[in-house]
């Protein structure tokens, strides 16, 4: 795995949800801020973005949007203020009733795909964590190609109801993700991140924790792999990703823990196994540091199950 990759499907939980929208005259949707990530894609027409932080974005044609954070907005026909939002805007979950596949194409309409992604926010990878309010990629001649092409397909499957749409639609909202947060790295003049994943040695390191986590990794071996001194390592690797190489690598062995314990039913020694512990004693003493409860509670805690009902061979590690 890849860092990026990594970072979304820690996260990443459920099925993305997306919906192409007509509307025509005026307009103004307000949704409050949620637990995951949303996005619009304008498809013809424009419209305004007003986010509840204040800032205020205008989307044309092709443009789009990414809110990674789950930020409350309200999402206009023109321009608005806080108060006009306040006073005009309808709920999302009524605009989408209202609209949809009940309206007619329009030569004056406005038509946006958009769409949410369920997060698990408790301890999101940097990398999606330095992520601004919100993401505006334009469209432009040449630019974002992927991007283009993912959007094109995805409109193309919410047009019409096809043999495997089930499999094909869940799938492009996930390649849409990524290529949104690619189009991002690729154009931010900001973000300790995107200076990791472009430094040769740092990315290299990252490379090869991702690739192995449970592997015996030390500082040498880590540099060894790296082609680089252990100093030398040390040193871009601490200053581009904000600590140092080991303790990197035992914060993501527990954020890996914390995804198994919520998507799976494994036993917590299995589970010690495959992120790098060598007993469910020393991953629910690492758990504890960082998450401040047991790996027991904190699966009872996400999925809504006692730890007992999800797992019985949690023992005393609960």
């Amino acid at each position: 795995m890849d860092v990026v990759s990594d970072a979304i499907s820690v996260a990443h939980f459920g099925h993305p949800w997306s919906h192409r929208v007509r509307t025509r005259a005026s307009w103004c949707v307000r949704l409050d801020s949620y637990e995951g990530a949303g996005f619009y894609v304008v498809l013809k027409g424009n419209c305004w973005l007003l986010t509840d932080g204040g800032a205020l974005v205008s989307l044309g044609v092709g443009d789009a949007v990414l809110l990674p954070h789950g930020t409350g907005h309200v999402i206009a026909d023109s321009p608005v203020d806080a108060a006009a939002a306040k006073e005009k805007a309808v709920p999302f979950e009524q605009w989408l009733a209202e609209t949809g596949p009940r309206a007619r194409p329009d030569r004056d309409e406005t038509e946006i795909l958009c769409g949410k992604y369920w997060l698990d926010c408790s301890r999101m990878h940097p990398l999606m964590a330095e992520l601004p309010e919100v993401v505006h990629l334009p469209s432009r001649v040449g630019s974002h190609l992927e991007l283009r092409a993912a959007i094109d397909l995805l409109a193309g499957e919410l047009d019409e109801i096809r043999p495997g749409s089930c499999v094909a639609l869940p799938n492009l909202l996930d390649l849409l993700l990524v290529y949104m947060i690619r189009s991002w790295m690729a154009e931010t003049t900001c973000g300790a991140w995107p200076g990791a994943l472009g430094d040769p040695v740092t990315a290299a390191a990252l490379r090869a924790l991702h690739s192995a986590p449970a592997a015996p990794w030390s500082n040498d071996s880590l540099a060894a792999e790296a082609g680089v001194s252990r100093p030398t390592l040390a040193r871009r690797f601490t200053a581009l990703v904000g600590r140092p190489p080991m303790a990197y690598l035992t914060w993501w062995r527990v954020i890996l823990a914390a995804a198994l314990l919520r998507d799976t039913q494994e036993t917590l020694a299995t589970i010690a196994g495959r992120v790098g512990y060598g007993s469910p004693y020393a991953l629910s003493h690492a758990f504890q540091r960082e998450f401040g409860t047991t790996p027991g509670r904190y699966r009872a805690q996400v999925t809504g199950r006692p730890a007992s009902a999800t797992n019985p061979r949690l023992g005393r590690y609960r």
